[in-house]
């Protein structure tokens, strides 16, 4: 028998056809250490709204900002001293103490999955402000928040004007309060700001195009002043001051690198705690490093083979032009809209319009990067992973779920294991069968992603620096330039830990889900409705989603006797 969530969420989808689990599938279960309170479902709704409101207070909506780990927003810069985050803490654990006042034992599985989603959640922010503590540990949390403001469109008038005034006029403190908080700087971190202060990164993610990159976050500040001399005087006073706080944090950390020499990793029982309790995996970091190296091995093997039986193919040229590239885009996004439908992969609902793309054409004096190597070639792959019915197919599809909880919580791994999983899949259910050199691409993306498995559990196990990652990376990864190796090995260092691991993990938990769906429909099984289930099912952890649609909670059994995070 169907629920109502599961038919609101397939209807507003679209996706009517998609089919019921069976009773025994749907049925609660009851594990050790469930909450057994007197607090109903919708409660657990309105601890969710005051969650997300007090993550941030201006979008607790599906629109959100960028926000920083303190959960304000990111061009906000309030107080990070340690009282502060002391009593954020203090504030979090108001919330958690409420989970155990559930009446869990007794909701349907949907809302038991749910439960578990929430409280990963906010486990997820205990872990920021004990154990991460970027605004203590990692100078990059300043400099982040001194570099956007620069990308702003000149002139600018009203509200916007106030908000630019307000933000540039907030830089001298932000960067006291990184000289005043930044009591235990890992040295790594250091490195990586002190490098982006002054240097172009070489890739530009989000950035807005410049055919000479500026050199670094002064080098952004620059361009806005030189912008604003020519467009809006009024401005250069304010820009110059902001600068100048800049110049002088980053002449700090100069000065005194040499005593910024903590781990950057959170070390091996830490991590291990968060990808149990966080990211709801069920494998430790041990685990993760050997299906990394194995599946780094098994699509270097698929690759070999395929470039064997391409031998007399010739080779895809990369674009000579924007106008080529962008021909190029469009052709195959009509390819795969058209192979979704025709070879019934998966719905796509009325509302999903053109998605762009994920890779800009730029020219670059050393040649395009890994991404562009690949991209400037054929889009494909990259458009499976990011376009359709990768993430931006994946976002529209969130957003236009109206469910209180799952329409607003979307899990890294189940993002990005989506994603992985598309590039392989859809290709081998016949989309490049008639591209076999595209074939080769796909096994490009997915070396580089199984690679970042190991390498992201050796960085925060302090088993390798950024650097070294990057070293092991390039030796593995054809086409990898330096500039892509390191700042992916930053992203991953830098961003909540387990993020980059989560691409090929997130991959092998979808494999695996679609394998036992297969198992127990058999004969029944239709590969679109599985998909359509799938993404009815929301952006939760993937642990998760294999339980509410198998039936199978043996990978959460564990999860409700919550083990205390270990000791700083």
């Amino acid at each position: 028998m169907r629920t109502f969530f599961r038919w609101l969420s397939v209807a507003a989808l679209g996706l009517l056809s998609a089919p019921a689990l069976a009773d025994d599938a749907t049925a609660a279960r009851v594990f050790e250490g469930m909450p057994d309170g007197d607090q109903d479902y919708a409660a657990l709704v309105r601890l969710w709204d005051d969650f997300l409101f007090w993550q941030d207070p201006k979008n607790a909506g599906k629109d959100k900002s960028l926000v920083d780990v303190a959960g304000l927003e990111a061009d906000v810069y309030p107080d990070y001293s340690a009282a502060a985050m002391a009593a954020r803490l203090h504030e979090l654990g108001k919330f958690q103490d409420e989970l155990q006042r559930f009446a869990v034992v007794d909701w349907p599985l949907e809302q038991q999955v749910e439960f578990l989603a929430i409280r990963a959640r906010l486990d997820e922010q205990e872990f920021t402000l004990r154990v991460s503590r970027p605004w203590s540990r990692d100078p990059g949390f300043y400099v982040d928040r001194m570099l956007r403001l620069t990308f702003a469109d000149l002139p600018v008038s009203g509200d916007t004007l106030v908000e630019l005034e307000r933000q540039l006029e907030a830089i001298p403190g932000l960067a006291e309060q990184g000289r005043t908080n930044l009591t235990e700087v890992a040295g790594d971190y250091a490195d990586l700001a002190i490098f982006n202060l002054s240097n172009a990164d070489g890739v530009g993610h989000g950035f807005p195009y410049r055919a000479e990159p500026p050199p670094g976050v002064l080098g952004w500040y620059d361009d806005l002043l030189d912008r604003a001399r020519r467009q809006q005087p009024g401005l250069v006073g304010q820009i110059e001051a902001a600068r100048a706080a800049v110049e002088s944090f980053r002449e700090w950390l100069v000065a005194n690198r040499p005593s910024m020499n903590a781990d950057a990793g959170v070390g091996k029982d830490a991590f291990d705690w968060y990808l149990k309790h966080v990211k709801l995996m069920p494998y430790t970091s041990d685990q993760i490093v050997t299906l990394g190296q194995r599946e780094l091995d098994r699509l270097w093997a698929l690759y070999a083979l395929e470039r064997h039986r391409n031998r007399n193919v010739p080779e895809i040229e990369i674009s000579q032009s924007a106008e080529e590239y962008q021909s190029r885009i469009e052709e195959t996004d009509a390819i795969i809209r058209q192979f979704l439908v025709d070879e019934d992969i998966i719905t796509v609902p009325d509302y999903i319009n053109e998605l762009s793309t994920n890779v800009p054409w730029i020219v670059r004096d050393g040649g395009p990067n890994f991404w562009e190597q690949i991209q400037f070639r054929d889009p494909t792959p990259d458009h499976l992973h990011a376009v359709i019915p990768g993430h931006r197919f994946d976002a529209v599809v969130e957003r236009n779920n109206p469910h209180p909880i799952r329409g607003r919580l979307t899990d890294g791994a189940r993002a990005e294991g989506w994603a992985v999983y598309l590039e392989e899949a859809v290709m081998n259910a016949g989309l490049l069968d008639d591209k076999p050199r595209v074939r080769e691409l796909i096994y490009l993306f997915g070396i580089f992603r199984a690679a970042r498995m190991p390498a992201d559990v050796w960085l925060q196990l302090n088993v390798m620096t950024a650097d070294e990652v990057a070293d092991y990376w390039i030796e593995r990864v054809p086409y990898l330039d330096r500039d892509v190796a390191r700042v992916d090995a930053e992203i991953y260092l830098r961003r909540p830990p387990g993020y980059g691991l989560g691409y090929t993990t997130g991959m092998l938990q979808m494999q695996s889900l679609l394998a036992e769906r297969k198992r127990q429909l058999g004969d029944e099984f239709s590969l679109k409705d599985f998909h359509d289930e799938f993404m009815a099912a929301g952006r939760l952890p993937l642990s998760l989603v294999h339980w509410e649609m198998t039936g199978d909670g043996t990978a959460v059994a564990t999860l409700w006797s919550r083990e205390p995070l270990p000791a700083d």
